[in-house]
C-alpha cells in the first residue's frame, strides 16, 4: 500500500502518464506533495471527504475518523456512502444530493444521518462544492462536515457574540491583555460618554478619572488568576465632555484564552458592567436615613436622664457627631442688633433686631483626640467671628449655612480655617440656627475635614433637626437659672 493510500488519499498514475520524480513539483521529493496535502486534511478541525467523479471516496481526514469512527483505510476507495456510511433505505437520496453538488454553483448545505462503525447514528451537517479539472468540467467533489450539535454550538456562540457587542443592555468591553479596550459594545460607549471606535486603544486612566486603580486591579487578577466568583461593585468618575459624573457599575469579568492551543493562551478579559447608581444611591440615602434616625432616637433618651438641661444640649451634639461630622460647636447669643441679653448667664435674646451679632462659646468638642463635648462655662467671653462669618451669617438669616475651603492648596486651607476660628483641619462647614419659642437661641456648626465630602441638603436637613433639640436644652436651662 503506497504511503498516499496510508493517509487517505489516492495517488494512482494513468497508463499513458510517465512517472513523476517529483523535481518540478512544490516539494523536492517524490510523494512530498501528497504528504503535505495528507497533512493538511488531518490537521483540520471540520471533518473532510472528497469523491472523484464516479463518486469514489478519495479522501477522508482525522476528524472524519473520529466522528464516524471509520479509518481512511477503510473509507478510500469506497463507491459512495451506501452500506457503510449511511442506511441502505437512505443511500440513494443521501448521495443524489451530493453528487448534485458537482452541477450546482457555489456550496451546498445539506443535513442527514450517517452511520458510525460501531453501528451508532451521527447527525450532520455537511457543505459540499464541486472539484474542476483543467478544462472546467467536474471532476468530483469534496464535503466537509462536522455533527450538527456542534455547529449549533458554534453558530450560538457566535450568534451570542455579536448580541452581546450590539444589542445588549448592560455594558460589555473586551479589554486586551495590555488592559486596553479591544472591543466596546454600544451601551458601554455611552456609559463612557465616548463613540465606540474612539474607545479603542486608549488606556483606562483617559477614561476615568476615579476608579481606574480599582478597575485596572480587577483585570489584572482576572488574567492572572480567572474570574472572580461574585460581580463586583465599583464607584468610578467617568470624563465626559460635560465633566466628571461619579457611577456606580456592577462589574463580573470572564479570563479570555485562545481555543486553538494547547497551553491557554490570554487573549484578554471580557468585561461586562451595569450601572445601579440610582439603586446605589437609593439604597444608601435609606440606611442614612435609618441610622440618623436611630441617633435622633437614641440621644433623645439618653438626654431625658440629663438633670442638667445644658449637658442634654452636649448629648445631643455627640450623638449628631457620629458618621456626620468631625467636629462640633455651639456658639449662644450675647448681644444681636445692639440690644443685650435678657440677662441670663448664657445670653438668650427677646428679639431679632437688625445690627451686630455677638456670639458666645457654649460648648465644643475636642479638636485634636475624639471625645465628648465640652461645657465652656460662664466667663461669657465673645468669639472672634467676621461679620461675614457663616455662624454669623446663620444668626441674621435664621437658616442654615454651607461653606466649603474649595480648590485651594493644603496651606491656603488651613489659612481658611483657621481665619474662622476653626480646626485648621477643617474644609467644609455646616451652620444650623438654633430656635426656640420664637426667638434665636444661637448656633451650632458642624465641621468636616479633607476626608468627608461637603455637606448636602439632606445634611443640612439634619443638622436642622438636631438643632431643633439642642435650642430645647438651652432654652430649658436659660429658664432655670
Amino acid at each position: 500500500m503506497s504511503a498516499s493510500r496510508r493517509s487517505g488519499t489516492t495517488d494512482e498514475l494513468g497508463p499513458d502518464e510517465p512517472e513523476r520524480d517529483g523535481t518540478d513539483g512544490p516539494v523536492g521529493s517524490d510523494g512530498g506533495g501528497s504528504d503535505l496535502l495528507a497533512a493538511l486534511l488531518d490537521g483540520m478541525d471540520a471533518a473532510l471527504c472528497a469523491f472523484d467523479a464516479d463518486g469514489v471516496v478519495t479522501h477522508w481526514n482525522r476528524e472524519a475518523e473520529r466522528i464516524l469512527g471509520w479509518s481512511a483505510e477503510e473509507a478510500v476507495g469506497r463507491h459512495g456512502f451506501a452500506g457503510w456510511a449511511v442506511r441502505s433505505a437512505d443511500a440513494e437520496e443521501i448521495e443524489g444530493r451530493l453528487l448534485s453538488a458537482m452541477h450546482a454553483p457555489g456550496r451546498q448545505v445539506h443535513e442527514f444521518a450517517l452511520l458510525t462503525k460501531d453501528g451508532g447514528r451521527v447527525l450532520v451537517r455537511t457543505q459540499s462544492a464541486a472539484v474542476r479539472g483543467p478544462d472546467g468540467k467536474p471532476a468530483g467533489l469534496y464535503c466537509a462536515f462536522s455533527e450538527v450539535h456542534a455547529q449549533i454550538d458554534l453558530e450560538r456562540s457566535i450568534a451570542l457574540s455579536e448580541a452581546l457587542f450590539e444589542d445588549a443592555s448592560w455594558g460589555v468591553v473586551l479589554v486586551d491583555a495590555d488592559l486596553r479596550p479591544a472591543v466596546v459594545n454600544s451601551h458601554a460607549a455611552r456609559a463612557l460618554g465616548i463613540g465606540r471606535t474612539a474607545v479603542l486603544g486608549r488606556p483606562l486612566g483617559e477614561l476615568l478619572a476615579q476608579g481606574v486603580e480599582e478597575l485596572e486591579s480587577a483585570l489584572t487578577h482576572v488574567l492572572a488568576e480567572g474570574a472572580p466568583p461574585a460581580p463586583a461593585e465599583m464607584w468610578v468618575s467617568v470624563r465626559t465632555p460635560d465633566g466628571e459624573k461619579r457611577r456606580c457599575w456592577r462589574s463580573g469579568f470572564l479570563r479570555l484564552a485562545s481555543p486553538l492551543t494547547e497551553e491557554p493562551v490570554p487573549l484578554g478579559v471580557g468585561w461586562l458592567f451595569q450601572d445601579i447608581t440610582e439603586a446605589k444611591q437609593t439604597e444608601q440615602d435609606s440606611a442614612q436615613l435609618r441610622f440618623r434616625t436611630n441617633q435622633l432616637h437614641r440621644a433623645a433618651r439618653a438626654a431625658a436622664e440629663c438633670e442638667d438641661p445644658a449637658e442634654a444640649a452636649t448629648v445631643h451634639l455627640d450623638f449628631a457627631l457620629a458618621g456626620f461630622a468631625d467636629h462640633a460647636l455651639i456658639d449662644r447669643i450675647a448681644v444681636i442688633g445692639g440690644t443685650a441679653a435678657d440677662g441670663s448667664p448664657g445670653g438668650s435674646t427677646s428679639g431679632d433686631g437688625r445690627g451686630p451679632v455677638r456670639l458666645v462659646r457654649a460648648a465644643a468638642t475636642p479638636s485634636g483626640a475624639p471625645g465628648p463635648s465640652v461645657l465652656a462655662g460662664h466667663a461669657g467671653l465673645p468669639v472672634r467671628y467676621g461679620d461675614g462669618h457663616p455662624a454669623v451669617q446663620c444668626v441674621e438669616r435664621s437658616g442654615s449655612v454651607r461653606a466649603s475651603v474649595g480648590s485651594y492648596g493644603v496651606e491656603q486651607a488651613r489659612a481658611w480655617a483657621v481665619q474662622r476660628q476653626w480646626p485648621p483641619d477643617t474644609v467644609h462647614a455646616l451652620c444650623a440656627v438654633l430656635r426656640s419659642r420664637g426667638r434665636t437661641l444661637g448656633v451650632v456648626t458642624f465641621l468636616r475635614g479633607a476626608g468627608r465630602s461637603q455637606f448636602e441638603r439632606a445634611d443640612a436637613m439634619y443638622a436642622e433637626d438636631v438643632a431643633v433639640r439642642i435650642a430645647a436644652a438651652l432654652d430649658l436651662a436659660a429658664l432655670g437659672k
